[in-house]
């Protein structure tokens, strides 16, 4: 997978994202629950994509929100609905954050990441003590492979909650792995101080 295909795959579609997009506000409002987002936290969006998640981020009042996705088309439409936000257009996998956040949400986005253990390692370094890191998707596993079939020039299996999990292990300690047919989560929480 090349992160340049990424790239210019989601510029390209960045226009009629939106439109397309099939959302289930009982998923995401449970996804970011056992994410912990709370309000007045500072979250961080990673793959934010048109920022899908920015209304639910504002419903429930978080305190700062920092978004980052490689497409600049995103970015600009990510930027317009929520003008507070601070929206960056670069690659997650060597930004320097310089600042630490009490959660981190990857939504709809894990099977385009080249090295997803090296993300979680990275991300993990960016969570204040019981901070919480997050990938979901809101769909099961049979169905992300499903969708991502087609696209696999820019995307890879994802891998099961399970494989995943153990990854989490390494860096967190795990709080939830979900894995059904309507939704595939896991959960950890940062127990280092910095």
């Amino acid at each position: 997978m090349n992160k340049l295909e990424v790239k210019e795959f989601f510029d390209k579609r960045a226009a009629d994202w939106d439109k397309n997009m099939i959302r289930s506000t009982d998923k995401i409002r449970s996804i970011l629950y056992i994410a912990g987002v709370r309000k007045g936290c500072d979250v961080l969006d990673v793959a934010c994509g048109t920022g899908v998640l920015f209304p639910d981020y504002k419903d429930i009042g978080v305190g700062t929100l920092t978004a980052i996705d490689i497409s600049a088309e995103m970015i600009k439409i990510a930027q317009k609905k929520a003008k507070d936000a601070v929206c960056i257009c670069a690659d997650a996998e060597n930004y320097d954050f310089n600042r630490l956040f009490d959660c981190i949400v990857i939504y709809d986005a894990s099977p385009h990441f080249v090295d997803i253990e090296m993300m979680i390692s990275r991300l993990s370094g960016y969570l204040k003590y019981g901070g919480k890191l997050t990938i979901a998707h809101s769909m099961g596993p049979l169905d992300l492979d499903r969708h991502h079939s087609g696209v696999r020039h820019v995307s890879h299996v994802a891998l099961s909650a399970e494989e995943l999990r153990d990854i989490f292990s390494k860096y967190l300690k795990v709080a939830a792995v979900i894995s059904d047919e309507d939704m595939y989560q896991v959960t950890g929480i940062c127990m280092s101080k910095v």
